[in-house]
């Protein structure tokens, strides 16, 4: 006796449609038929089911605070920050929770049931850290979330911001951050990282730096993050979130690097729609895309992921945590609307995100944890064209979200025509 019997279900590298038997939360059997009985039974009715969507890179503390106290009028990443810090004084742990559950709803709608989020550790109240480590206990059933330590204004910048993040580690957050390019000098960009990953060798603990965020080509820092994860043996373990000073590198430094990066293991997180973005706001013509060379990344034999990273805040006015959406314009912007560059890039919010946060029992697999979307789709490309409606939303062998087909009826003179968005 299942708990949760899914008939009829699209699978990736699947000829026929397939059955996905749940009990206790794990996936028992994946089969053309099973012949048993279920407690409840989805007819996916064809359409596409794939594990769930995976933000490798959000911040949970900022969303929705567009326009508070101001608006980002130039666009840029500096600004972004300068509004930040005047906004701080007035944050509360009570409206910092509220903005993040709201979106964590629009997340679950979305498919959205692993999220990785950077949270400022700079605030010497750590009320965002208090704030997102309680509401990660309270929707734990709901969704999982990695809490990234992240010295939003330096860790050599900023006053004690050490002894703020070993706080917030003490405290529960996951995975410790940085943002060496925003040091004073390049310098201390490099102390900052060496500081950082011993810290985390020392704990035991993941590291995800947003890293040469910037349209710099000297900007270098993914090197000494590299080196570091030799030189500790962290290798697998290391994040460079954005990398976007690497669309201007020196092409013969970058065939140097890239082979360095596959050797650590480096995990790699690129954030199209925020970087497209906030990049080449100093260019005239032509304008850089600011965005990591994914397609010689993973041709490198490195993983990407890819991330969100902001929702309607001071650095991206727009949004619905739509992780397809973080696809669709990675597929433009880095030209790669190839089919297999395509299901690349869906494996960047899929199964490479899983590799990145180091996540166990993912998948569609016997022995995973029961936790689905399905799509109306019938492919990875599809749900990249379309963005189509999450169907339902599994966590733990539970229906947890619910959502009607879309389709239209167009009139043409006297005549009625169904329209199925996804034939």
């Amino acid at each position: 006796m299942f708990d949760l019997l899914v008939v009829n279900a699209k699978i990736h590298g699947k000829k026929e449609l397939m059955q996905i038997g749940c009990k206790d939360g794990k996936i028992l059997e994946v089969a053309v038929n099973i012949p048993s009985k279920s407690k409840e039974i989805i007819d996916a009715d064809g359409y596409f089911v794939t594990p769930p969507f995976i933000d490798s890179h959000l911040h949970l503390d900022t969303p929705l605070s567009m326009g508070m106290p101001r608006l980002n009028q130039s666009g840029t990443l500096l600004e972004g920050i300068k509004i930040w810090g005047e906004l701080k004084p007035e944050l509360t742990r009570k409206t910092i929770k509220a903005r993040a559950k709201k979106l964590l709803l629009w997340s679950i709608a979305k498919g959205n049931l692993v999220i990785r989020s950077h949270v400022d550790t700079t605030d010497p109240s750590l009320m965002a850290v208090d704030a997102l480590i309680e509401l990660r206990r309270e929707m734990k059933e709901f969704i999982d979330i990695q809490l990234v330590a992240f010295p939003q204004d330096g860790i050599l910048r900023s006053k004690n911001s050490m002894e703020l993040l070993t706080c917030a580690l003490d405290k529960g957050v996951d995975v410790v951050g940085g943002i060496p390019h925003f040091e004073r000098t390049m310098t201390d960009g490099q102390k900052s990282i060496r500081l950082l990953c011993e810290l985390a060798e020392k704990r035991g603990l993941m590291v995800d730096m947003h890293c040469d965020e910037s349209d710099d080509p000297f900007s270098r820092h993914i090197e000494h993050l590299t080196f570091e994860t030799q030189r500790l043996g962290l290798h697998g373990r290391v994040a460079g979130s954005h990398l976007t000073s690497m669309h201007t590198m020196d092409n013969y430094y970058v065939s140097k690097l890239l082979p360095l990066m596959a050797e650590a293991k480096i995990n790699c997180i690129c954030n199209p729609l925020v970087n497209m973005n906030l990049q080449g706001r100093h260019d005239t013509y032509p304008k850089r895309r600011g965005l990591m060379r994914v397609p010689e990344l993973i041709g490198a034999g490195i993983n990407v992921s890819l991330g969100h990273d902001d929702v309607m805040d001071h650095w991206y006015p727009m949004g619905s945590h739509d992780m397809l959406e973080v696809v669709h314009m990675g597929a433009h912007a880095l030209h790669m609307t190839g089919p297999g560059q395509q299901e690349a890039l869906f494996d960047g919010i899929t199964t490479n995100g899983a590799k990145t946060l180091n996540l166990e029992n993912y998948g569609l697999e016997p022995g995973c944890n029961a936790d689905m979307v399905i799509l109306q789709a019938s492919s990875k490309q599809e749900c990249i064209r379309l963005r189509p409606a999450r169907l339902f939303v599994i966590r733990k062998g539970k229906r947890i979200s619910r959502m009607a087909k879309t389709n239209a009826t167009v009139t043409l003179g006297f005549e009625d025509v169904n329209v199925d968005f996804c034939p």
